[in-house]
């Protein structure tokens, strides 16, 4: 077993638009540590949006991260012999986390031309609460409610 935590590396800020969350997709985006390659896709990505939609990049970003993002999930329990599918809020870094997750997975199942074009698809279509990623939402949202009854064994 590990000893300690280890100690969490800060996250510097992009610099275009200084923000933390666009930081943190760009390092999840990366593919093999090209990060200067993930950071002009993203880039391109938000100049994509802002040509498509008259509003700022970053604004569609936000609001499609806030979307994504889920507030109950199962875990598993284990009482007894019987493991349970308890329901849980997800704390707002796993939240996060796992919207950044969906997004990109999502972007990247869809048939399209190039990169930037299919996440500025997705990222407006998690915008405006459709797409695959919010799909997804939604299925980890009726799996809680489908499991509410086992609540009574939160962690």
């Amino acid at each position: 077993m590990r000893r300690g935590k280890p100690e969490e590396r800060p996250i510097t800020p992009d610099l275009r638009h200084n923000s933390l969350v666009l930081s943190t997709f760009v390092q999840h985006m990366m593919m093999r540590g090209k990060k200067s390659l993930a950071v002009r896709l993203m880039y391109d990505t938000l100049d994509l949006i802002q040509e498509k939609t008259g509003k700022t990049g970053i604004e569609i970003f936000d609001t499609a991260m806030k979307n994504v993002g889920p507030v109950m999930e199962v875990r598993p329990r284990r009482v007894g012999g019987a493991t349970y599918q308890v329901p849980m809020e997800v704390p707002t870094n796993r939240r996060l986390t796992l919207s950044i997750r969906w997004i990109l997975s999502a972007s990247r199942a869809r048939s399209g031309k190039s990169f930037p074009e299919k996440l500025a698809a997705e990222l407006m279509d998690a915008a405006t609460n459709q797409g695959a990623a919010i799909r997804k939402r939604e299925e980890t949202h009726k799996m809680a409610e489908a499991n509410r009854a086992f609540s009574h064994y939160r962690m």
